[in-house]
């Protein structure tokens, strides 16, 4: 199946009339700019979207065929928000004419239908101004007004707030023909379901404090099921209160609902999904440039022979003021003929990232991304490693990609990754500053709540434990250059602290080089496997990793003498030796295929002490495991590798297999127990006969002294676990 992919259409943006450019939902604190403060309000922008809905399904079951996390299933899942239920009308009566507008709900409970006590609208839904009566147009655009400064985040996730407002209007109960008071509130969005939802207090908890709050009065359709203090969602009350429902369990009733509903042609059963389609404009320069002409402001694609559209050169990268992006300043770049104009908007990052991986599959065709052989031969990623944050703005939409250009004909498979592993976080610890709202002062992290404020992340070099030093923040950014403190009584400006994961966007970041400089790269690299498993989120600490400095200068030792002087043998390794060898490669060859890299750091380690015991220096042993460790450390194995006499690269030996007849144990260190209490430790081979053993015992000097020379009543050997004698 086919769509059409891309379209044009007016939705909603951050913009900052100060700034002069439009903002992601992330530059927003509370309305205002992260950098300066300054006020932030939505605004109307025609931009390219992505019909990522019309495969919702598809990406829904896809998550069944392909080896992803259940926790990282579920965030897709989640995002893409399947729900079956009905679409309700409602009709609502304009103020002062015989108009009549039809308000249709998605809703997935029809069967609490008798239940709804008020409707809300999202402040953006069209019937809003047109509904509103006179006496309430003041209230209502002052709700407006609060709401331009919301971020849709702000809004998905406030708990705690209960905000709205009264239109005036009422709608009438499809059945009942109750009248239903319309409100407004910022907790519905414009952008799910029809952007209007009927409110059942006594099933919903958010309907219910929304109720509370407002002292919207109460229905109860589900008898003892409601306490009349909190809001209960059950299935499985018998419905009162609900005209011809009545007597019938909920579960049961959403069938009986649908029915009417379609009989009186006031509903039908729907299937919505909650994910919306991909904003796909951004207002910057970095991105690719859409390949399309504007003709009479209608977008035609351009002709292949004109492709690719590559971004014109630029020096000046602020934005246009008008809202558009840098390249709105090129007017010879945007209007390149006459009658003829390029869109000012380029795509965002997630748009390459979401297929690139496919050129490297055929990095020098010159015709096409990839040919037809080559992607047949390499097929999708075996592995994909990334954080869970991706979850949404990459994996879901490389999901997309991926099934348009199989759609297309490019792609014999239509899911780019077949396994996935999520990392954990190396996590870092933050530091943040207070401003006062509307302001550029910054109060100290104990005074705070004497103030309104925004809460921004500061570069943690500045911050000397929780102590900011102000003259190097007012250096650190333009907008703060004159910013004022407001001081603790000693004096200083004192940071709120976090532990999140460790980012250049949070100013957290603990600076590699100055790791690398002291301890080399190799050293980082393994001790950044070695602080956990892969896949647990891990708190950055550098306490640790001297040991991992001190594992490789031993390693290296088993190549050099005290004199430094290259002391590699060609003899015959012993059999401890070769037990040492092949139980490591063993182990380790086992945890690169389960990704357990802190683990075979770990047996590198052991690896190491128990050659250095044995004073190991045997080529045999030591040159595989140079191939071993190469990938964790492949700077130091290089060297190794090239001291070992090898002029091509480590990287292309053939990696060690390992001999399990070398892990067989041929001997046993025996307890030695006198009437039940272990007095020595003694060695045999396992195939050593009982009277040997017996022989051997009683003729040691550790086993003399304790009995003086008496013969056991009894001796009793259990062979590989232990000798009891009895006296």
């Amino acid at each position: 199946m086919r769509y059409r992919l891309a379209y044009l259409a007016y939705s909603d943006v951050n913009w900052c009339e100060a700034l002069g450019t439009v903002l992601a939902n992330d530059e927003v604190i509370n309305g205002v700019s992260y950098r300066g403060g300054h006020p932030v309000v939505k605004r109307q922008m025609r931009q390219w979207s992505l019909r990522i809905t019309e495969y919702a399904e598809r990406l829904l079951k896809g998550l069944d065929e392909i080896d992803f996390s259940e926790s990282m299933k579920e965030i897709q899942r989640n995002w893409i928000g399947k729900s079956v239920g009905a679409l309700i009308d409602f009709e609502i009566n304009l103020n002062q004419t015989d108009e009549v507008k039809t308000l249709t709900v998605f809703t997935t409970r029809p069967d609490t239908i008798f239940g709804v006590d008020f409707m809300v609208l999202a402040p953006e839904h069209d019937f809003v101004k047109d509904i509103t009566t006179s006496n309430q147009e003041k209230e209502v655009e002052k709700y407006l007004k609060y709401v331009e400064s919301r971020s849709e985040v702000e809004r998905m996730a406030e708990v705690k707030k209960i905000t709205g407002c009264f239109t005036g209007a009422y709608a009438t109960h499809p059945f009942s023909k109750k009248q239903i008071p319309v409100w407004i509130s910022e907790y519905v969005l414009a952008g799910y379901g029809t952007g209007a939802i009927m409110a059942v207090p006594c099933g919903d908890e958010r309907d219910h404090k929304f109720a509370q709050h407002f002292k919207i009065p109460i229905t109860n359709i589900i008898g003892a099921h409601y306490s009349g203090k909190e809001a209960n969602p059950t299935k499985e009350a018998i419905l009162e209160n609900s005209d011809f429902l009545n007597g019938i369990v909920m579960n049961q009733a959403i069938d009986v609902v649908i029915e009417k509903l379609e009989q009186e042609g006031i509903g039908k059963r729907k299937t919505n999904y909650k994910m919306r389609d991909a904003g796909w404009s951004r207002q910057r320069y970095w991105g690719e440039p859409f390949p399309v002409e504007f003709k009479d402001d209608i977008p035609y694609p351009m002709d292949l022979k004109d492709l690719p559209l590559e971004l014109p050169e630029l020096s000046n990268f602020k934005p246009s003021g008008s809202g558009e992006g840098p390249l709105a300043n090129l007017d010879g770049w945007i209007n390149f003929e006459k009658g003829k104009k390029r869109d000012s908007n380029t795509m965002p990052t997630h748009a390459g990232a979401a297929w690139y991986f496919l050129r490297y599959m055929d990095p020098h065709n010159e015709s096409e991304f990839a040919g037809k052989e080559v992607l047949d031969y390499w097929n999708q990623v075996d592995v994909y490693i990334g954080g869970s944050e991706h979850a949404v703005a990459h994996l879901l939409y490389s999901r997309l990609w991926v099934k348009v250009l199989h759609d297309l004909g490019f792609l014999n498979f239509d899911e780019p990754f077949k396994k996935l592993i999520n990392q954990g976080k190396i996590t870092g610890d933050s530091r943040y500053v207070y401003r006062i709202r509307g302001t550029n002062k910054f109060v100290s992290d104990g005074l705070k709540k004497d103030y309104e404020t925004d809460e921004l992340r500061v570069d943690v070099n500045m911050v000397n434990g929780l102590e900011l030093d102000t003259e190097a923040f007012r250096n650190w950014k333009p907008d703060f250059a004159k910013a004022e403190f407001i001081l603790e009584e000693d004096g200083k400006y004192l940071c709120g602290s976090a532990i999140e994961k460790m980012s250049k966007s949070y100013f957290n970041v603990v600076n590699p080089d100055d790791i690398i400089s002291n301890y080399g790269a190799d050293t980082l690299r393994m001790y950044e496997m070695f602080l956990g498993p892969l896949e647990q989120s891990k708190p950055w600490s550098t306490s640790g990793i001297d040991g991992v400095f001190k594992f490789l200068r031993r390693f290296w030792n088993l190549f050099y003498d005290n004199q430094g002087n290259f002391s590699v043998i060609n003899e015959e390794p012993t059999r401890d030796e070769l037990k040492v060898y092949h139980k490591t490669i063993k182990k380790v060859a086992h945890d690169i295929e389960n990704f357990s890299f802190n683990t075979s750091v770990s047996e590198f380690m052991i690896c190491t002490n128990e050659l250095s015991a044995l004073k190991c220096n045997k080529r045999a042993i030591l040159e595989p495991l140079v191939i071993t460790l190469a990938p964790f450390a492949p700077h130091f194995a290089e060297e190794l590798w090239h001291q070992l006499g090898h002029h091509k690269t480590v990287f292309d030996a053939a990696f060690p297999e390992y001999d399990e007849k070398y892990l067989v144990e041929d001997s046993f260190e025996y307890p030695i127990s006198i009437n039940g209490k272990v007095r020595a430790k003694m060695n045999f081979s396992l195939d050593m006969p009982k009277s040997d053993i017996e022989k051997l015992v009683l003729a040691s000097d550790a086993i003399q002294k304790w009995t003086e020379g008496k013969s056991p009543k009894k001796v009793i050997i259990v062979p590989g676990k232990i000798v009891n004698l009895v006296y």
